[in-house]
Parts: structure tokens; sequence; C-alpha cells
């Protein structure tokens, strides 16, 4: 049985705990609330630029549409891109993320279909290469800094490159939808061939638009565009969704914290008023001895 000492020594210790898990639970919520306001923000600008490139696609007839609009026409390559946190302490949210991921890449494989990775986020890197190492083709991580252009930028054009070069048929992003503080949703994304929505086309009343330069030679450039927007929004999505799953994890450890000490504590208080019951019993039985 645990001495005396052992017990206040692990009180202390999980109360110390506790002030950690409460800090990082505090640190997470002031946090979120520009991270839930930046994936907020992004979201009218995706689908802004979604329909843009919707009406666009509608007036394209023929070969002549832009590779990364159409595809290939095969699904033989698969690029599967998969955002996390770079960070832990957030119960089940990049687990989540990447058996999503995980279970999709099973799906191309056993199809016999040839699967390249690309992990933004170091725990995404960290547990998928336990299976699939020799397909980690590239690793980014975001670090402390939130997800802006300049970080999106080098992975869009890695992507660009992969499907220009022929390596990539079809690109799948996997992420995590910030729904609320309580529901991050893990959602997988096509971004090649661009996953066109026809129904998010503005209505033009009727009215027939001459474009110049053609719908073909504005959609080579925005597609492109497209890309790095729609990876700016997902990890921003993401972010949010990490503080949220951070602050519910924390407020969880830090509630279990006090339960473990208001259980220990009731230990140590019955330990010891047993030691001083023996120790009178010892004492009254001594004095009537004499």
């Amino acid at each position: 049985m645990a001495s005396l000492k052992d017990m206040r020594n692990q009180i202390g210790s999980v109360k110390a705990t506790q002030k950690i898990t409460k800090a990082m639970q505090m640190v997470a919520a002031a946090k979120l609330r520009k991270a839930q306001d930046s994936a907020q923000n992004a979201r009218p600008y995706a689908q802004k630029m979604a329909a843009v490139i919707a009406n666009l696609a509608k007036g394209i007839t023929g070969d002549s549409a832009p590779a990364m609009l159409v595809g290939t026409g095969s699904q033989h390559s698969q690029l599967v891109v998969v955002a996390t946190g770079d960070r832990g302490l957030a119960g089940g949210f990049n687990t989540a993320i990447v058996r999503a991921a995980r279970d999709y890449i099973a799906t191309q494989l056993k199809a016999g279909r040839n699967v390249r990775i690309i992990t933004i986020g170091r725990k995404a890197r960290d547990q998928l290469k336990r299976n699939f190492a020799d397909r980690i083709v590239e690793s980014y991580e975001a670090g402390n800094k939130a997800p802006n252009l300049d970080i999106v930028r080098p992975i869009s054009e890695k992507i660009a490159a992969e499907f220009n070069d022929g390596r990539a048929d079809v690109v799948t992003l996997f992420y995590s939808r910030f729904q609320s503080v309580i529901s991050q949703v893990p959602t997988s994304k096509r971004l090649i061939p661009a996953d066109i929505d026809l129904s998010a086309a503005q209505e033009t009343g009727g009215a027939v638009y001459d474009y110049e330069p053609s719908e073909e030679e504005i959609l080579e450039v925005l597609l492109p565009r497209n890309l790095s927007v729609q990876i700016l929004s997902s990890m921003l999505e993401n972010n949010a969704g990490f503080y949220a799953a951070q602050m519910s994890a924390m407020d969880n450890a830090t509630r279990n914290a006090g339960e473990m000490i208001n259980a220990l504590t009731l230990k140590y208080n019955r330990s010891r008023q047993a030691q001083i019951t023996k120790e009178l019993i010892e004492i009254i039985s001594g004095a009537e001895a004499l």
C-alpha cells in the first residue's frame, strides 16, 4: 500500500497536470475565435470562385476544355492530399482525418490503382508513414503560423506539377470541415478534375456573355488559383476544428483530473485517519498494559 507521502506526491502531480490542461484549454479557446472567423470568412470567397468557374465551364464544349477541368480520362494514378494539424492533444481530431484517408487509399490500392500521398501537417505524416512510407512524395508543415497563401502556394504548385507531369490523374484532398465547437467532420474533396457544381453557377437572366480572352484561357489561369483557394480554405477549416477539438479535449482532461484529485484526496484522508486510529489504539493498549 502506498505511503501517505506517496499519496500526497500523487495528488500534487495530478494538480500540476490539471493546471496545464486548464491553461491549454484557455489558450485553445482564445485562438478558436480567430480561427473560426478566418474559416467562415474564407467560405464566401471559395464559393464565389466555384461559381465563377461553374459559369465559365458551362460555355465550354468539345476537346478545348483545360486539363484541370476535365482530367485525363483515367483514374489509375491517384494523388491523395491529407491535411491535419501539426500538434496533438486534440482528442481524435487528427486520427479521424487520417482514418478516412487510409480507408480511401486502401480502396484504391485494392482496385489496382497507383497511389501517391502528399501530407500537410506533422500528424498526417507521422501516422501515414507507418503503412505508406514509400508512397509519401512530399510533406509540409504550417508550424505555429495561421494558414495563408504563402504557405499554400508551394503545396498547390507541387500538386499542379504532379498532374501536369502525368504522375496524377485524380487529386483528392482530405481535411476536417468545421461545423461547430463540438462537431468537426472528416471530409474529402476532389481537386482535379475540378469538382464543378453547375447549380452554383449564377443566373444570367437570359443574357449571353462574350469573354475576352476565351473561357478556356480564363480557366487556364483560374483553375490553378482555385487549387490554392480550395487548399487554403480547407486548412483554415482544419485550424478552427483543431482548436475546437483541443479545447474540448483539455476541458475533459481538466474535469477528469478534478475527479481523480477528489478520489485520491478521499483515499488519502481515509488512510491518514486509519493510521491515526491505529496509533491511538496502540497508545491506549500500551497505557492499559502498564
